[in-house]
């Protein structure tokens, strides 16, 4: 066949179909800059501006719903004043326990506390400890579940929303309890609901805040725990009867559900993790604007590990940025890996060990012979300035040496504790060290959260939260048992898991001004892929 002269194909091309015509290669778009949440915050939409205060705040009001759920029990089992009736009784003793039926009543009634209500003294008394073992052992079950939920299916918010909206369920049908046993398994679901709240609401507080500012806003978190426990007892003292008290502390997680919840964001880390960049990139364009900043067209949200490919095409997605396959972790996950897996065993072990002293010296200071609403307040009000402290020293000093110095400072004072006699002036001096001790070990818990979050990756963040969270719980069932020793023994016990929590926070890394890593992979890249770092 001869060839077609080149002035005839010319003519005929105008005539071919567009099927026909010859492909053209497309043009190349502008290039699109990948940036991790960090980068992104920090370049463009600001750390730490209204858009994050606002959310914080607001996200933090859960705080103060978990003390309300905690330590509502301070006051609902507590056991209440009696007053005599008649021969066979004994205005001075401390107990009821031999008095004769009849000869006296309790004064308030029956309806004031669980106490009252199911004669829970004398040889009934352990069940009161047996509550509050049973609550923090819920919280432990629901740390755990809570947390991998929160990592995959329901994400922060949602979880946050079903463990308040169990809060509030659970929390009005104890007050309709016929009975301690029904109150027991209340109190057990409770605990469930409430071990989610503290760590969903952390981890969605502190997500959106840039790698500078996040140090001091998740230490700011207790404050609002704090607060929550010095309301509750004034709850207390405007509604003594304990049923009433459980609806008047639960009606709080319904307003939050209704009025605050709405105007809460869910993580953009969590949705870059699941693969939601354009849910991502879009709240990343509203926090820019509420912050009076604007985020460039020519940025896009990738994970820590996809940042070396530092250059997209525009032209990869006509709709938007392409979404991407969810990524998903679990506390396996978090096992394989050599970088994870020591982290995790080392932040389990400190976090237990941290609780065994602050619930057991909690309880040495609450439970003094005077005013219990006072004491209550006065114990929440004394932890604050160890939040303080601990917030303005975090990053000048880092992570790790404040969390071992804070440890061993409580230590000294426990120690200092288990050699003072227990009469006359010593009596006093130990219960100084007793304070100082409990300071020291305030300003280690508040600061192990935010540590802890930062040691590891987005998609199993809430996952070893969760098992940290778990080991607290272990740490404060026992605590209890470890006070009724009396005597010094409580005191050496405290300075020994002190002591060897300072030693076990020497093989943490620092994380300092370092990124919140979103995948395990790119923290190991991040880390140079080293074990136990």
């Amino acid at each position: 066949m001869s060839a077609v002269p080149s002035s005839d194909v010319d003519l005929r091309l105008p005539l071919l179909s567009p099927a026909e015509e010859p492909a053209r290669k497309p043009e190349k778009g502008p290039d699109v800059q990948k940036l991790t949440i960090d980068d992104m915050l920090q370049e463009h939409c600001g750390e730490f501006g209204t858009w994050q205060l606002r959310h914080f705040v607001l996200t933090c009001l859960a705080w103060a719903l978990e003390a309300f759920h905690t330590m509502v029990m301070i006051f609902a089992d507590r056991e209440p004043e009696f007053r005599c009736l008649g021969p066979g009784c004994d205005e001075m003793a401390k107990s009821v326990c031999g008095f004769e039926p009849g000869s006296w009543v309790w004064v308030g009634g029956a309806g004031s506390s669980t106490v009252a209500q199911w004669g829970l003294v004398c040889g009934e008394k352990y069940k009161v400890g047996l509550v509050q073992a049973v609550f923090f052992a819920g919280c432990m079950i629901g740390a755990g579940t809570f947390g991998h939920l929160s990592d995959s299916m329901l994400g922060r918010k949602g979880s946050l929303t079903v463990v308040c909206l169990l809060n509030a369920v659970f929390g009005c049908l104890t007050a309709l309890a016929p009975g301690y046993w029904t109150y027991l398994l209340l109190r057990l679901l409770t605990g469930f609901s409430t071990g989610g709240v503290g760590l969903c609401a952390f981890v969605l507080a502190t997500e959106p805040v840039g790698s500078s500012k996040r140090g001091v806003a998740g230490m700011s978190t207790f404050y609002f725990f704090s607060t929550g426990i010095a309301m509750l007892s004034g709850i207390a003292y405007i509604f003594p009867s304990w049923r009433e008290l459980y609806i008047a502390s639960s009606i709080p997680s319904i307003l939050f559900l209704v009025i605050v919840l709405p105007f809460i964001s869910e993580s953009p880390r969590w949705y870059l993790v699941r693969g939601r960049i354009n849910e991502a990139m879009t709240l990343m364009r509203t926090i820019a604007k509420s912050n009076g900043k604007h985020l460039p067209d020519g940025v896009v949200l990738a994970l820590d590990e996809d940042v070396n490919e530092s250059y997209v095409n525009e032209q990869s997605d006509k709709q938007g940025f392409a979404a991407k396959e969810a990524i998903t972790g679990s506390v396996i996950d978090v096992i394989r890996s050599p970088v994870t897996r020591i982290r995790l065993v080392l932040a389990v072990a400190i976090n237990f060990m941290c609780s065994v002293v602050y619930y057991g010296l909690s309880l040495n200071v609450v439970n003094l012979d005077t005013n219990l609403y006072l004491n209550v307040v006065l114990n929440a009000v004394a932890e604050m300035p160890a939040f303080t402290i601990t917030a303005v020293l975090l990053d000048k000093f880092g992570r790790k040496p404040l969390t071992i110095g804070t440890l061993w400072f409580s230590s000294f004072f426990c120690f200092a504790g288990c050699l003072m006699g227990g009469a006359g002036i010593w009596k006093v001096v130990r219960m100084i060290c007793g304070i100082l001790g409990i300071f020291g070990m305030a300003g280690t818990y508040n600061l192990l959260f935010i540590y802890t979050a930062e040691l590891f990756p987005t998609v199993v963040r809430n996952v070893a939260l969760g098992c940290a969270t778990q080991s607290a719980q272990m740490g404060a069932i026992l605590a209890p048992f470890i006070v009724v020793m009396g005597g010094a023994l409580p005191f050496a016990v405290f300075a020994s898991c002190g002591f060897v929590g300072g030693l076990l926070a020497f093989y943490l890394p620092e994380t300092l001004n370092r990124p919140l890593y979103d995948t395990i992979t790119g923290m190991k890249q991040g880390e140079g892929g080293l074990s136990g770092v």
